[in-house]
């Protein structure tokens, strides 16, 4: 079992908000991921089920982009659903060879949705993706609706089972535009849809209440319209001399640079700062064979131009491949521990 056990009070009209998939009845819903994520159980049998619409199943032993390419221009699948990778995998097919007249609706959750790929998305098939965040433990708990407006780079509202704020250290309330921690309030009245407590470990369960708040381990920012900007997990956020850096930033910094097809961006042990930013790039195959000296001072400037200068990794490692889930996440933790336990340091938590 890849999550805790979990004890869950399921409602379905708790979990879903009409119209955040843009499913109706009758359409098809196509959900690209492994069967023990919970948006699949959301996205292939309760939203389905509650809507009277069908699920598209299809046998995939490994992803291929050519396979999903070829079923969304043969089948009249109308949403489709799939963690950001999905759709950079499918971007770097040539779309131009593809035709989806039934294709309407692209939804997205598991990792921040880089503005690049929306971007490309829109521009190559004219369809957008609204990005949506939830965990095991609460189920969808972020969204963009139909109805609503697509920010780049934002997560959406919270869902309306839901009251979730971003707070400090002490469980206060931040104020919109400050960076904190990602929290549902669960007192006095603990709402329904979340779910009641890990068995058999109540220490873990109460170790991840703060004030009024279940924590959800994510840092965040929410705006004035109150749409959540993800930061990057808790354990992901880099310290270097006392300037808290979000992954996220970095890697969408990156990202919009043509040489880089992915990145992970993780904190690397440094005797002075204590630890310093590092990025992890898989190269555009057109960039292979450029001098990686002369690539990585130019990335680094590339990053300081669009984002603030002391944020840009002064250590640039490029790789063939990045570590990644069953659902398409990026494995950071995996590269931060290999990192870490290759300089002989232990991280300061």
């Amino acid at each position: 079992m890849r999550h805790p056990p979990l004890i869950t009070v399921w409602r379905l009209e708790a979990k879903m908000d009409a119209g955040w998939t843009g499913l109706q009845a009758s359409d098809i819903m196509w959900t690209i991921s492994d069967t023990g994520w919970i948006l699949n159980i959301l996205c292939s049998l309760m939203e389905p089920w509650a809507l009277g619409a069908c699920t598209f199943v299809h046998l995939l032993p490994k992803f291929d982009p050519l396979v999903i390419l070829k079923t969304l221009s043969s089948y009249p699948i109308k949403s489709m659903m799939g963690a950001p990778i999905v759709y950079r995998m499918l971007l770097q097919q040539d779309l131009s060879s593809y035709k989806f007249p039934h294709l309407q609706n692209c939804v997205t959750v598991g990792e921040s949705l880089l503005p690049e790929t929306l971007e490309n998305w829109r521009a190559q098939t004219g369809l957008d993706i609204r990005e949506s965040y939830g965990q095991t433990e609460t189920g969808l708990t972020c969204m963009v609706s139909k109805t609503m407006k697509i920010k780049p780079g934002y997560m959406g509202t919270a869902a309306s089972c839901y009251d979730v704020q971003i707070i400090d250290d002490k469980g206060n309330v931040l104020p919109p535009g400050t960076e904190g921690d990602i929290g549902i309030r669960v007192k006095p009245i603990r709402p329904i849809g979340i779910f009641s407590g890990y068995v058999d470990n109540p220490d873990k369960t109460a170790a991840n209440i703060r004030g009024d708040f279940w924590l959800l381990g994510d840092r965040g920012i929410k705006d004035e319209d109150g749409y959540f900007q993800f930061m990057g997990r808790a354990d992901d956020i880099i310290n270097s001399s006392g300037y808290r850096i979000g992954p996220s930033e970095v890697e969408n910094a990156l990202m919009e640079h043509p040489a880089v097809v992915e990145t992970a961006v993780i904190s690397s042990p440094d005797p002075v700062r204590g630890e310093v930013v590092k990025a992890f790039v898989v190269l555009a195959s057109q960039f292979l064979s450029h001098d990686p000296e002369q690539l990585t001072k130019e990335l680094q400037q590339h990053v300081k131009s669009v984002t603030a200068p002391y944020k840009y990794p002064r250590k640039i490692e490029f790789v063939l491949n990045l570590p990644k889930t069953v659902t398409g996440k990026i494995q950071r933790a995996k590269l931060r521990d290999k990192e870490w336990k290759m300089s002989g340091k232990a991280r300061a938590q």
